[in-house]
Order: C-alpha cells, then structure tokens, then sequence
C-alpha cells in the first residue's frame, strides 16, 4: 500500500529536500507552497517525479484555503502531515526593538497554522496507516535551552508551536494519531544563513529517519534530527 505525506512550505529550502527525499522512497508527496508559479524547482522536481509529487497553491494563513485544500482532498489517506512552512520573523527582534505586528505574522505561520492544519486534516491523518501530524519547531523554541535571551518573535512563536505541539498529542492520542515537534538543526537555507552548519538535504534525510522510524510511545515529543528527545 503507498504511503502518502503532505508538506507544506515545499518550495525551497527543507520543505523542498524533504519533498526530494520522501519520492525518492516511493513516497506520494501533496506539495503545498504559497504561489507554485514561482516555485520553478518544485514544479521541475514533481514534473520528473512520475506522478509521485503534486503541487498545491496554499497559503497557510488563510483558514479559507486550508479548508478548500481539505475538501478537495477528502478522500485522500495522509499519513504524515509535516507544517514545515515557517518563518524567522522580523529583521530585528532584540530586547525593545521587536514590531509587534511583524511578530503577530510570526506567531500566524509559525503558531497557528500548524494547528489550522492539523483540525483540518484530522480526518485523513485519522484513516492512513501511519497516522502521524509533525511540525517543525526549532531548539530555539526550548525553554530549558534558552540561556542566551533575544530573538523574542522567532523563539515565542516556536515554543507556542511546541505546546500546540504538545496540546494536540494529548487530544488525538485517542484517535491512535502520533504527534511530534521536530528540530531540523542549525540548517544552511535562505532562514538559517549561509553559515549554518547542516545542509538542507542532510538535514531531510535525517528528518525523513526520524518520521518514518516514529511510533504511538513517540508522540508528544519533540525530536531533533539527530534522533534525539530535547527537553520542552
């Protein structure tokens, strides 16, 4: 039976090397970026994927096209569904310089739409095999971690992702849905800067390990690349 995951953000950086690296497993991948016109190598990588990768305009902050996107894929099984569509947040976000309404739009993408997905598509997670919803979150999000302050947009809407995170183990556990938060390392993508020591297709294989490799005692955890539990 195939095995079907749902990545949004699949347009450049992570999203687009996990999209890669899940095809390349035989993997179905429903592909979501914001505007697939300018998504050249997604669009390349689906168009030689043999009908493996399908590609979904969506914009994760609007409720309406996330309901859409569910309707129209109604009868599809998921078995994992990955937020990874994520955001830095504003330019400058130090002690007394941060633009709250820079980080509203932080906590709308980061936050909320990984919850937005998650209701949405409960249904198909709920009859596929694997039954995994997975969102990336950041070691920066950690509160025990943080021993160096700053960065209050990115480090808050990533720790609000780690408690929907948390909040939604508890909810669908029931439903025998596993539910995970997933650090993707300190990756060289157009967020992580150029000098960031984990490549974008080192950090998918590794991501793509740890998904796959996941079971019912798992959920409610967040997990870094490496395989390894980090601390809330």
């Amino acid at each position: 039976m195939g095995k079907t995951i749902l990545i949004t953000g699949a347009n450049r950086g992570i999203g687009l090397e996990l999209t890669r690296e899940f095809a390349s497993y035989g993997w179905r991948v429903l592909a979501c970026c914001r505007d697939p016109q300018t998504a050249a190598e997604l669009q390349t990588l689906a168009e030689r994927s043999a009908g493996a990768v399908t590609v979904y305009p969506l914009e994760v902050t609007d409720g309406e096209q996330i309901r859409a996107l569910s309707a129209a894929l109604a009868e599809e099984k998921i078995d994992i569904l990955l937020n990874n569509a994520g955001v830095s947040g504003p330019e400058r976000q130090d002690f007394g310089e941060i633009d709250t309404e820079a980080w509203l739009r932080t906590f709308q993408i980061n936050s909320i739409a990984p919850l937005q997905m998650a209701v949405a598509f409960v249904e198909q997670v709920a009859r596929s095999r694997r039954k995994i919803i997975a969102t990336v979150g950041s070691q920066l999000g950690s509160l025990t971690e943080n021993t160096e302050g700053g960065m209050y947009a990115y480090r808050s809407s990533k720790a609000a992702a780690h408690m929907v995170t948390k909040s939604l183990s508890i909810d669908l556990q029931g439903r025998g849905i596993t539910v995970v938060a997933l650090h993707p390392g300190w990756v060289s993508t157009r967020m992580g800067g150029a000098e960031a020591p984990v490549k974008p297709r080192q950090s998918a294989a590794d991501l793509f390990a740890v998904l796959t490799a996941l079971t019912a005692k798992d959920t409610g955890k967040l997990w870094a690349h490496t395989g390894q539990v980090l601390p809330w």
